[in-house]
């Protein structure tokens, strides 16, 4: 369906509170117990019970997982899987098309049929922590909503272990032995703990990971704000769990900030669950009352290090409201089976990256200067993106799940998930153009009180939305042509970048021979952690990683125009061997000259000579103020909710 269509699409209430759900679920639960203690050998394992009749039966693990916006279910590590009933062990059989469904043929006489599985997973696990995103050990019946499957979960960790998530506990259970198939299966440790949890539906159980490591902490946060939020922190070192005081405040004032952007809650309670592992980082996913967070090992030891993370905690925050509660209709589906239409990316992770950074900044994660050094950055980076010239913003959504990762070469002329960055800036526009027209009387944070805060105070729902509501609710805080300034920014195609959010914020993007202090202290963490890279993006057209190595080379760049292609390696400039500061110093003693820099490249299979011409020296983004304008950017990064230490202590007594 095309993204503008006469149809409305009313807020459909697509999912109900979990206690809800369950008087129409099955009366006896789906049992299912998670054994995390071999994750350090990438294993996990499940024992599944599922109350049946007998006659034939098939059941199915998760293909289209929320927030993967892909096909990305768990399907090719699901091994060891052995259906039983009664102790007899009973054939299964694929389904030839839909690969994900197994068909089964229960006895007579059955009730209950136990199935086996174990998942191989290498990610998220080291030594001391595992995270449990569920779909990796789930099955259920399938051709049913998840939303009225019953399941109650336990989970079995290592002694000693700490554990964080937004499942409620009923208890520590005996840990379950002798569940395996034959004597050689896995059986947990005779010392591991097993927790057993409140029943809740197959929806909310994907929807609730498990954080536990051997060196864990859980830290309250935000005592004046209710419901209760929680950070729970697991890391490879027992000192990296122990998080700075001015961290741990800064994430309270984020819980605050947010509390009073949304001006509601869709959880019963918050837990951010986080790991600090230089192995076991690199992630962030959204859930409704939770979040799945991965960074380095010293990642907030700092603020060197916290920089290029700030964002983090509070993007997939925001998603508890924009994309967990509020959710394009057609995103949102009955089944993890069913293929998900992500036209409206663009607001469910547009409109997150914008109010992750905006709020990030209002919390102190990182600074007003912070935030408008890493803007100019993001903004460059979609100016010059050549692939802009044949493919609208709409369009890297709607076809999100082909672009989402795989072949990085010449990335900038196929575009990637640009809806991220794209999105930011147009609701950066769309704040800016609210603040104009009303004066600054009103601003984007008045349209997200109405469009996310719908309903109320609730537990975890999925209210559905399609384009003409987004229409409406800016409409109720400004009358102006919405429809039209949204297709002409996200539908069209564009050469350039919207930087109308910035111009009217009363900057410029402008473009200078040094990296702006953000990007010098993103570039000093790199080299830190020996990732470093040359940034010549702006200049020749090419990025560069440490060793020389090519990553991707701009679609029409001086680069391009010089033959050069990713993978390629410069092995010397000017007769000098590769170095960045031998790039650097070529890039500059070739401004205002006309001989063309040289350079030797290996190829797959032998070296050649190229002539570059490229004579404008060197250009690194940033913003500058324009006199005489109002600064909006300020006026959206100052903080509306945050307290000091001894403010906690008075809101609390």
């Amino acid at each position: 369906m095309p993204l503008f269509s006469s149809r409305f699409y009313p807020a459909v209430l697509l999912c109900a509170v979990a206690s809800s759900l369950f008087a129409s679920a099955p009366q006896t639960p789906i049992q299912i117990t998670a054994d995390l203690t071999e994750g350090a050998r990438h294993l996990y394992h499940a024992e599944i019970d599922f109350p049946v009749k007998p006659g034939p039966a098939t059941f199915i693990t998760p293909q289209w997982i929320p927030g993967t916006h892909a096909p990305g279910g768990p399907l090719a590590d699901i091994t060891g899987v052995v259906f039983t009933a009664n102790g007899q062990v009973i054939p299964w059989r694929r389904d030839d098309v839909a690969l994900a469904e197994f068909h089964v043929t229960v006895p007579a006489g059955v009730t209950t049929l136990h199935v086996h599985l174990d998942s191989i997973h290498s990610h998220r696990v080291t030594t001391n922590m595992s995270v449990l995103e569920w779909e990796s050990l789930m099955m259920y019946p399938a051709h049913v909503p998840v939303a009225n499957i019953a399941i109650q979960p336990s989970v079995t960790v290592p002694a000693g272990w700490g554990t964080g998530t937004a499942l409620k506990p009923v208890g520590t259970v005996p840990t379950p032995r002798g569940m395996g198939v034959d004597q050689e299966s896995h059986q947990p440790p005779a010392d591991a703990v097993t927790t057993k949890y409140a029943v809740t539906t197959v929806e909310q159980l994907e929807d609730s990971p498990v954080l536990t490591g051997k060196y864990f902490h859980e830290f309250p946060l935000a005592p004046d704000v209710k419901p209760a939020h929680y950070l729970d922190v697991a890391a490879d070192d027992a000192e990296d769990a122990q998080l700075r005081p001015a961290v741990l405040a800064e994430i309270a004032n984020l819980v605050r900030e947010a509390d009073k952007n949304y001006a509601s809650h869709h959880y019963y309670d918050y837990h951010f669950l986080l790991t600090l592992s230089d192995v076991a980082g690199g992630e962030g996913l959204e859930h409704g009352q939770s979040s799945d967070n991965g960074v380095g090992e010293k990642a907030f030891s700092d603020d060197d290090h916290q920089l290029g993370d700030a964002d983090l905690l509070a993007h997939e925050f925001t998603h508890s409201w924009n994309g967990k509660y509020r959710r394009p209709a057609r995103l949102a589906q009955s089944d993890f089976a069913t293929p998900q239409q992500g036209d409206l990316m663009w607001v469910y992770e547009g409109m997150t990256q914008y109010w992750g950074n905006v709020l990030a900044a209002r919390s102190g994660l990182k600074s007003q200067a912070q935030y408008r050094d890493l803007l100019a950055l993001s903004a460059a980076q979609l100016d010059a993106k050549s692939g802009r010239e044949w493919r609208p913003t709409e369009d890297t959504a709607v076809a999100g799940s082909l672009i989402r990762g795989g072949n990085q070469d010449w990335v900038n002329w196929r575009r990637g998930q640009d809806y991220y960055q794209e999105g930011e800036l147009v609701w950066l526009d769309a704040d800016t153009t609210i603040r104009k027209l009303t004066n600054n009387q009103k601003s984007l944070d008045d349209f997200v009180a109405i469009f996310l805060g719908k309903g109320g105070n609730t537990g975890p729902l999925i209210v559905g939305y399609e384009f003409p509501e987004l229409v409406a609710d800016l409409n109720q805080v400004v009358k102006y042509d919405w429809a039209t300034f949204l297709h002409d920014r996200i539908s069209k195609v564009n050469a350039r970048a919207d930087l109308g959010g910035i111009t009217q914020g009363g900057y410029q993007l402008v473009y200078t021979d040094k990296p702006n202090a953000s990007e010098k202290q993103l570039n000093a963490a790199e080299s830190r952690r020996g990732s470093g890279r040359l940034n010549t993006w702006y200049s020749l057209g090419v990025r560069i990683g440490a060793d020389g190595t090519i990553s991707d080379v701009r679609y029409g760049g001086p680069a391009d125009k010089a033959k050069l292609a990713p993978a390629e390696k410069i092995l010397a400039v000017n007769g000098t061997a590769f170095s960045p500061d031998a790039v650097r110093s070529a890039i500059k003693n070739a401004k205002g000259t006309t001989e063309p820099m040289q350079f030797l490249i290996q190829q797959q299979d032998n070296v050649i000579a190229v002539s570059l011409n490229y004579h404008d020296g060197e250009r690194y983004p940033a913003l500058q103020r324009v006199d005489g304008t109002t600064d909006y950017l300020d006026d959206i990064t100052k903080p509306r909710a945050s307290i000091t230490p001894a403010a906690v202590t008075a809101a609390t007594n």
